[in-house]
Parts: C-alpha cells; structure tokens; sequence
C-alpha cells in the first residue's frame, strides 16, 4: 500500500529552524537525504521532494472555463506543505515508522496518509 508522508512548516517549526546551528541545519538536511538513500534501497521510496517557499506558489481554480491563477499563499494560511516522501510499504505502522524517521518529526509534527487506491474501481 501507498502512504504520503507530509512534511508540513507553520510558524512555530519555523522559530525552531531559527534557533538551529548551521551544523544542526545540515545534520537535518543530510537526516533526509540518507532517509531518502535507505528508503530506496529498501525499496519502499516511491519518491521524495521538498518544496521551494509558499510564496512562489500559484493558486489555479477553473471558472467558466476560463483559468485563473493567483499568487500563494493566501494571507491567512499559516502551516504550509515543506515536502513529502511516497512511500510503497506493507502496512500504516510502517509508514508511520518512516515518518518518525524524518528529521522534522523531531521539531513538529509529520502527518501520514494513506494513497487512495484506485486501480480497482470500474470507471
């Protein structure tokens, strides 16, 4: 089964970063790269990716078939998504284990879901 691991910031995770060494910044960064390298080599990496800063962000909505964007964030989101792992294991405890694995699971919260599988549905 597939599990998104989501790795999520807000404004206090970011006060911790803050607090961070550079020594510590880069024992955490080099935390999900090797998090990265045993998960492939386990074979349970599907992909993992961290993401650029919210403000680079477009928000797209389709009205009267007519494309609009506008620039992310909204003003009021304070918790935005830093990156994720997809990972392929064999049960929601395992994904959990991975998940607890990841450096910012140290400082905050690491939210784990399930991937809806579709490949049985008659559509």
């Amino acid at each position: 089964m597939k599990y998104l691991i989501l790795i999520h910031s807000n404004p206090k995770s970011r006060a911790v970063w803050e607090t961070l060494t550079d020594e510590q910044r880069y024992a955490f960064g080099k935390g999900h790269l090797e998090l990265s390298a045993a998960l492939a080599e386990s074979g349970e990496l599907v992909v993992s990716e961290g993401l650029v800063d919210p403000s680079l962000a477009k928000w797209v909505s389709v009205r009267d078939d007519k494309t609009l964007t506008s620039d992310g964030p909204f003003a009021e989101a304070k918790e935005h998504l830093a990156g994720f792992y997809l990972v392929e294991c064999e049960s929601y405890e395992r994904a959990v284990e991975i998940a607890a694995r990841a450096p910012d699971a140290r400082y905050g919260a690491v939210e784990v879901r399930p991937v809806l599988d579709m490949s049985t549905w008659d559509l």
